[in-house]
């Protein structure tokens, strides 16, 4: 039976929820072998597998609190997401074979920061490498552990608002997976330069949230499409960049800010573990766990709350989109970006 006929968006925009709700949940194909991922996949990813506390609760999930912040926030903060967060760490971590940055910094630097660190794990892993600097990560949230390395410090800071850092203090300051928070880089970058010792490093990385593919096989109006088309729609209703690392954004906002030897990286991470050779087959298989875990999580705020989507909607796009993740044929990637720059002598 053909799909009925759908105009709710003109070509390569953002359709509406009941796009998806009337074509009903998608037919489960998982028992062909030729062209899911299937039981392999699956078998793969479960081995993975005061005010500011006063939480939002949006349908069964929190987010962060009014109080820790000016603005809101997409991501939830409850348990579930951020397993969700800390298994695209690992994938990050293996896209950039286990280096903590790529700036060159000095083994004797005394201070760093890690803004909007979430879980905390880069904080955590970069402490225990630097024994000898004091690191702070910062986030509008508690949610970090308790038990981590001596010189590590774990503040509540909205990174939006001014920092409360002094002037010319970092030996190195870091930022990772941010899209969505931030309304512009400029005022951002600026408190980076600011509070960036002459010499030292800032380095932001980031994904975008178009899924692009080299050989067509994320088609237009598919759900893989449709998801970063409709986070950039939520995104321009709040004012929130959700395109950070498309584009020369990042760079020309660090030049903007005053950072020279600016240097750029790009790389295609895989959504899903459809690559041949082993290492992006398994970075593949990380982004794909990130995803599935949790993607209610990720879309509720910004299809929900923001473009109005009924939990229906939400619900029957997350069937389509994970459906389309475990095609064998659909070879989609993210855009993987870093910039760092150094704050003349």
């Amino acid at each position: 039976m053909s799909n009925p006929p759908v105009d709710d968006a003109p070509s390569g925009g953002a359709l509406l929820g009941a796009h998806w709700t009337q074509q009903g949940l998608p037919a489960d194909d998982t028992d062909d072998a030729d062209s899911t991922l299937g039981d392999e996949i699956e078998s793969s990813t479960a081995s993975i597998s005061s005010s500011i506390l006063n939480y939002r609760n949006i349908n069964g999930r929190t987010y962060h609190s009014h109080a820790a912040m000016d603005e809101e926030y997409w991501a939830p903060n409850d348990p579930k997401h951020l397993e969700a967060l800390d298994i695209f760490y690992h994938a990050i971590d293996m896209m950039l074979e286990g280096k903590l940055h790529q700036a060159p910094l000095s083994q004797n630097i005394e201070n760093a920061v890690d803004i909007g660190t979430g879980s905390g794990l880069w904080a955590i892993d970069f402490a225990d490498k630097y024994t000898n600097c004091t690191v702070i990560g910062t986030d509008i949230s508690p949610v970090q552990p308790s038990w981590v390395p001596p010189n590590l410090l774990f503040e509540i800071e909205d990174a939006t608002r001014e920092w409360t850092f002094r002037d010319d203090h970092f030996d190195y300051i870091h930022m990772q997976l941010l899209n969505g928070a931030f309304g512009s880089l400029t005022h951002i970058y600026s408190q980076a330069f600011r509070c960036c010792k002459p010499g030292g490093w800032f380095e932001h990385v980031d994904t975008s949230v178009m899924v692009s593919s080299d050989d067509g096989s994320v088609e237009e109006n598919s759900p893989l499409d449709q998801y970063g088309k409709l986070f950039e729609a939520a995104g321009n209703r709040v004012n929130r960049m959700s395109r950070t690392a498309d584009f020369t954004t990042m760079e020309d906002a660090m030049m903007e800010a005053g950072f020279e030897n600016i240097t750029v990286k790009k790389f295609k991470m895989p959504i899903s573990p459809w690559p041949s050779d082993q290492r992006m087959k398994e970075i593949g298989l990380y982004a794909y766990a990130t995803m599935t875990t949790d993607v209610e999580g990720i879309i509720q705020f910004m299809f929900g709350t923001i473009l109005g989507w009924s939990q229906q909607e939400i619900i029957v796009y997350a069937a389509y989109l994970r459906q389309q993740l475990r095609r064998r044929n659909v070879h989609g990637y993210y855009t993987l970006k870093v910039v760092y720059g150094q704050k003349p002598q």
